[in-house]
């Protein structure tokens, strides 16, 4: 790619671009003939940040014949104009539309619809600045037509297509991945804790398989030499952060003080770094009993929007010591019990998060105190068990944080390119076979 800035990309409006706009509709649900034939239909609802999501419904072709609603042929933009406006698709089949959406039919002698669809999902916010209205949000069709947009020639709008498509399919890939493995690893924690690790380093057979290897307790079916103990018998030391007054968002400085541990960087089975916030080394003094070490506990008090009361990590080896905040509960196990890195798995497991749940108290905020917390029952095997199962848990989690750190590499990497490519700030070469052709 040649690096300097574009000056001859002629700017027009999408207006000119456009051959033919059209508009979608909702065939009338109460009839039945007009529902469950075979054309896929969509809303806005339906998109996703790549395209079209899994179809939910499906119109008859009489519904296409007599309704509002209207079929978009394969391989067309799709815009999302009323509710949730600035989504974008290509139409990856024909396929039917709501009023939500406009279909639009490109001159193809001009513009290509991946090469668009990519350049106004960089400028979604300039799309999103033409939306109107009260009740109902929209982008009016005047808006839509005189929307200007730089745009290079057919064979560079190709290119630049290209490579921003193959990086979209690799993110898109990664995160099925990470999906995929979560899944896996929610199904390995359910057993773990619920069968745990015989000494040869496999799961113990289903209680089904060998029921003489269990037994009932106050958690259900668990191996027959695991015991079962409150919070209050296994913590050395459980403290909450300090309140009120005690530690409030002036007393914060920038980095360079001491961390603050607070709601948002618990998260399941994992500490999130990337929200912080600092006390002075002065200020943490007098607040040495909230110290939190590597490998201490962190249990979340509050629920949070779709993340779960009593959540729960352990702090991050790599980082320095820290003070927990109000409403962060700093637990250490005493080592001869249990590992503090197997109770940050287990406040994460099913059988934790239903005792959780009948302690929890309050309305908006669903929450649980430091004495109910202490009630909490841990299914626990030797300290040897626990290392094993540990282990596991550790190796799954590892490759689904590199997963992540690829998806996260990998957008960082989209974003730069968005911007350099789409404004023209650094430029596609052309292939050598067409160069020679010139």
């Amino acid at each position: 790619m040649n690096r300097h800035v574009q000056l001859t990309w002629p700017t027009v409006t999408f207006g000119q671009l456009a051959k033919k706009l059209v508009n979608g509709g909702t065939p009338p649900t109460e009839i039945d003939r007009f529902w469950n034939g075979n054309i896929p239909w969509v809303t806005g609802a339906d998109f996703t940040p790549s395209g079209i999501d899994e179809i939910r419904r499906y119109v008859s072709e009489e519904a296409i014949r007599q309704t509002s609603t209207n079929m978009i042929q394969r391989g067309q933009l799709l815009l999302v104009t009323r509710t949730g406006v600035g989504k974008l698709a290509i139409a990856p089949y024909d396929i039917a539309i709501s009023q939500d959406i406009t279909g639009v039919y490109l001159d193809d002698e001009q513009a290509t619809p991946a090469f668009l669809f990519h350049r106004m999902k960089q400028g979604v916010e300039d799309l999103k600045k033409l939306n109107q209205g009260t009740s109902i949000n929209g982008i009016i069709r005047s808006d839509l037509t005189s929307y200007q947009i730089r745009l290079p020639t057919l064979d560079e709008q190709h290119r630049i297509a290209e490579i921003l498509t193959t990086i979209d399919k690799a993110i898109e890939q990664t995160e099925t991945l990470v999906a995929k493995h979560r899944q896996i690893n929610a199904g390995l924690m359910h057993d773990l804790f619920t069968r745990g690790v015989a000494a040869d380093g496999l799961l113990r057979p289903t209680h089904k398989q060998a029921p003489e290897l269990y037994k009932e307790s106050k958690l259900g079916s668990i191996p027959k030499h695991w015991g079962t103990y409150p919070i209050s018998v296994i913590a050395d030391s459980l403290v909450d952060g300090p309140f009120g007054s005690n530690l409030k968002t002036e007393h914060y400085v920038v980095e360079s003080g001491v961390r603050v541990v607070r709601l948002q960087n618990i998260q399941e089975g994992r500490y999130n770094d990337s929200d912080r916030a600092f006390v002075s080394q002065q200020y943490a003094s007098y607040l040495a009993r909230n110290t939190v070490n590597p490998g201490d506990v962190l249990v979340a008090a509050l629920g949070e929007d779709n993340y779960p009361v009593a959540r729960a990590c352990c702090y991050p080896d790599e980082l320095p010591p820290a003070i927990n905040k109000a409403d962060c509960y700093r637990l250490r196990c005493k080592s001869e019990i249990a590992l503090n890195a197997y109770m940050g798995h287990f406040l994460n497991t099913v059988a934790a998060r239903n005792q959780v749940r009948r302690f929890e108290q309050g309305v908006t905020r669903r929450r649980i105190n430091l004495g109910n917390f202490r009630r909490v029952v841990v299914a626990l095997p030797d300290i040897e068990e626990q290392t094993r199962i540990v282990d596991l848990l550790t190796s799954a989690s590892s490759y689904i944080e590199s997963a992540e750190m690829l998806v996260a590499k990998l957008s960082q990497q989209r974003r730069g390119l968005m911007h350099d490519l789409l404004t023209g700030r650094v430029r596609v070469k052309q292939p050598e076979s067409e160069t020679a052709r010139v």
